[in-house]
């Protein structure tokens, strides 16, 4: 494919997007799409042939590549057999995946309800909560994001929830750990988890423990920075939640299956949450697939009385056939190994390299294919590149990086004043350095911008 810049004429596809098709998170007079003809493995093209290696995975969500054709083999196989039925039916493609995610899950979580994608998954697994416990309370965290459906947007943390309130009731916020922007004036990782698990139990204090059914949280934090919880930490929340007899929600949409090197990101600090909500990953949104998984001890509940919820594509055949497909594939290809040793030997070196040479990198983190490079104009005060939430002119170092990114042929992940390193999972190693190396040629452009 070639990797040619010159802007093309508008396309059909491009003129019919620009007059029917209402963009999410857009303001759509400024728009300007590209229209993607195809894709495979770690890159896709326009209709012009121009080409860009995907290190966004599109939403963090592409995690086998582009059009897999073991992927592409299932979806076509159960296309011939049973496009489509109703939830109350039970069928092989949906109870197969079933039966995989829970082999895969921590503990005793051996249940799964299916959605369509991860912010049902929250809005279900909150439910589920609520209705087990009998409590109405549910505490989420700042910078946490868990999507855009009325009660998701309520529990996220950051700006994307702004323009949903007022939200559901009962929400109740908290800080989470941060070291590098400690809300808790923490100097050593240890102060960050002590100071971050005494804040919790203090809202917990003040909002009546008996009043919580869930305490929500990103195992990883990721649409907001990366951010890896200190060793002890969530431990530390799951033994809160014990004494309390609150239900841990652990939100593995972007996380899960391999993102962080693991099944699922718990797993690294060996911990069993009560519900996880899942998506992306199970089956790389080759058909939008999410859910809950959920222990027995909550599913008894509802043994006898009806789930008051429910979905027309709960366990869509295809969704799940694909599902089948990628499940197996982790292990067949043994991408969480893969995964591994790329945060161990390619990303994570790298970028720690890249914060040697480049004044802007204030801080990198990360853990297996999910990283981070925080820019800053100042790394003594941090101050960051552009302001928080920064729009417009304000945003313009970031929209320079991002644009020259793309110019040179890597689509980026940006968010507020940091580069996210998500390429697919099968990513090579020579793929991963290629994109390595115009993120430290562009990274030029934010040094520019560094206090003398």
């Amino acid at each position: 494919m070639s990797t040619r810049q010159d802007v093309p004429p508008k396309t059909a596809a491009w003129l019919h997007d620009r007059a029917h098709v209402f963009h999410s998170w857009s303001a759509q007079a400024t728009l300007d799409p590209v229209v993607v003809a195809g894709a495979r493995g770690s890159r896709f093209w326009d209709e012009s042939g121009r080409t860009w290696l995907d290190f966004s995975s599109q939403l963090v969500n592409v995690n086998v590549g582009h059009q897999h054709p073991k992927l592409i083999a299932a979806l076509k196989a159960q296309a011939d057999t049973l496009c489509t039925v109703a939830p109350y039916h039970a069928n092989a493609a949906t109870s197969e995946a079933a039966r995989l995610i829970a082999e895969v899950a921590p503990g005793d979580l051996n249940k799964v309800f299916f959605t369509n994608g991860g912010a049902e998954a929250i809005e279900n697994a909150v439910r589920m909560a609520r209705h087990h416990t009998g409590r109405h309370k549910v505490l989420a965290a700042y910078r946490g994001y868990h999507g855009a459906t009325a009660g998701a947007a309520s529990l996220t943390g950051d700006p994307r929830r702004w323009g949903s309130e007022p939200g559901m009731p009962g929400v109740v916020r908290f800080w989470g750990p941060y070291l590098y922007r400690s809300a808790f004036h923490a100097t050593t990782l240890e102060q960050e988890r002590d100071r971050a698990l005494a804040h919790l139990a203090d809202v917990l204090a003040m909002e009546g423990p008996h009043n919580v059914a869930a305490i929500v949280l990103e195992t990883v934090v990721g649409g907001s920075g990366i951010l890896v919880p200190p060793d002890g930490y969530l431990e530390g929340v799951r033994a809160l939640c014990d004494q309390h007899g609150i239900m841990l929600v652990a939100d593995e949409v972007m996380t899960g299956f391999g993102r962080c090197g693991e099944w699922f990101a718990v797993d690294r600090w060996k911990i069993t949450p009560d519900l996880i909500t899942f998506a992306k990953g199970v089956n790389c949104g080759y058909v939008p697939l999410g859910g809950v998984i959920l222990s027995e001890r909550i599913a008894e509940t509802f043994a006898h009385r009806p789930y008051p919820g429910g979905l027309t594509y709960s366990g869509h055949p295809l969704a799940c056939a694909t599902a089948v497909a990628c499940l197996q594939l982790y292990r067949e290809e043994r991408i969480m190994e893969h995964a591994r040793h790329l945060g161990d030997d390619v990303l994570g070196p790298a970028l720690r390299e890249l914060q040697q040479r480049h004044p802007s990198v204030g801080e990198v983190r990360g853990v297996g294919v999910f990283w981070a490079l925080e820019l800053v104009r100042d790394r003594k005060t941090r101050e960051p590149l552009v302001p928080y939430n920064a729009s417009g002119a304000a945003n313009a170092p970031m929209a320079e990086l991002v644009n020259a990114c793309k110019a040179r042929g890597l689509w980026p992940f940006t968010s507020g004043n940091r580069v996210h390193v998500v390429p697919p999972l099968t990513i090579s190693d020579e793929e991963a350095r290629e994109g390595l190396a115009i993120l430290d040629e562009v990274l030029s452009l934010a040094d520019r911008h560094v206090s003398a």
